[in-house]
């Protein structure tokens, strides 16, 4: 059972933080299997977490990179670092969480974060030039 409102913030919330086109294929990848955990991540995630208020979209988006390094989730990692560029969260805000990823979650896990931040980086400075 979706709860709409929840699912309309969220979805706007979601396309704000990660553009339209990660959005927009996600959601053409759906499936019958998948639709009801993408209407919880898009409810719980973004309509109900994102969508608070408390924390600016630049903050949310520094503790989100700051644990999904923590746990070692590449993949989402990588997408947040590029979405950093619609929250607000700058290439020296990055590097300052890491450096508590590397303290309260290991060098090896800062290093390898630092890794897929730089190419994330670096891959959006080459499409703006």
């Amino acid at each position: 059972m979706t709860d709409t409102t929840l699912f309309e913030q969220g979805m706007a919330t979601r396309r704000s933080v990660l553009g339209d086109h990660h959005v927009d294929t996600a959601t053409a990848s759906m499936s019958d299997f998948d639709k009801d955990f993408q209407s919880f991540i898009v409810e719980g995630a973004w309509g109900s977490v994102w969508s608070r208020p408390g924390l600016t979209r630049r903050e949310r988006s520094l503790v989100t990179l700051a644990l999904l390094a923590a746990l070692g989730h590449e993949e989402e990692f990588a997408m947040h670092v590029r979405a950093t560029a619609n929250t607000g969260a700058s290439p020296s805000d990055i590097k300052e969480a890491l450096m508590h990823v590397a303290v309260y979650a290991g060098v090896p896990t800062a290093n390898a974060a630092f890794r897929i931040a730089k190419q994330e980086l670096a891959k959006r400075q080459e499409t703006a030039e």
